[in-house]
């Protein structure tokens, strides 16, 4: 899969709150974690599967 590159902006408190999952080993970087929420956001509300 061909991946792009975009720098967001976040409150310090949405990225304390990623950091402590990673710290969990929740997951293995902040890039995974967003990307998880972002892929979970789009099926959830689009109706997009995995795929």
């Amino acid at each position: 899969m061909k991946v792009t590159v975009v720098n967001v902006r976040l409150p310090k408190k949405i990225v304390e709150w990623i950091d402590s999952l990673v710290e969990k080993d929740i997951y293995n970087s902040r890039s995974e974690a967003i990307r998880d929420f972002s892929r979970s956001y789009v099926i959830d509300n689009r109706g997009e599967s995995n795929n």
